[in-house]
């Protein structure tokens, strides 16, 4: 067993040595097999972490050519880990991605009612105008709310820098990796010539 993937495995994951030892043997030596199941228990053990009060963290900063401007505030459970690079970092990215991406939303339970109402209405009657089944409209503007929240909302979208991993996977594996729970709670965008 080559020691240079179980440190690799270790970094990537913030697991022990013994458990990437474990996995590597599980996964027959196949490292890409064994960083899937090590990240797959790691956000487990995240989901269960999510329960943890968070009050620590970083209010972090991002401006992009003087037009966007990004203030971001996202906690954890204790000053030492705010303190980490690893942290650091993933503060960095995510007022990066909200510069890029310019999301509405930390989460889908931050939409208000109304704004929810307005876009349930508009896509049932875009769904009846289109002569779509009595039957499945409620099913298709169901579809249609998420679909159209999901681009709206900071959690649901794909991380720029690796569109094949959602936001909340992204801070997800930041939970795994540092061992805290870890929650963005608010972010402000601003771009030059916008008016409110």
């Amino acid at each position: 067993m080559d020691i240079e993937q179980i440190k690799r495995l270790r970094e990537l994951t913030g697991v022990g040595i013994t458990d990437a030892k474990q996995a590597l043997v599980e996964a027959s030596g196949d490292f890409d097999k064994a960083l899937a199941a090590m990240r797959k228990k790691g956000l487990t053990k995240a989901d269960k972490r999510a329960e943890r009060e968070a009050r620590a963290g970083l209010i972090g900063s991002y401006v992009h050519d003087g037009r966007i401007g990004v203030i971001v505030e996202v906690n954890c459970e204790t000053n030492f880990v705010a303190k980490t690079d690893e942290f650091k970092e993933l503060v960095k990215d995510i007022a990066m991605h909200i510069a890029a991406a310019a999301p509405e939303f930390v989460s889908t339970d931050d939409i208000p009612a109304d704004v929810r109402k307005a876009a349930e209405a508009e896509f049932s009657e875009k769904a009846m105008s289109e002569g779509k089944p009595d039957s499945m409209i409620a099913q298709i503007v169901d579809g249609m709310v998420k679909k159209h929240f999901a681009e709206k909302c900071l959690l649901e979208q794909p991380f720029i820098k690796n569109p094949d991993q959602a936001i909340s996977d992204y801070v997800k594996e930041h939970v795994a990796k540092l061992g805290e729970n870890i929650v963005i709670r608010r972010f402000s965008r601003m771009a030059l010539g916008e008016i409110f």
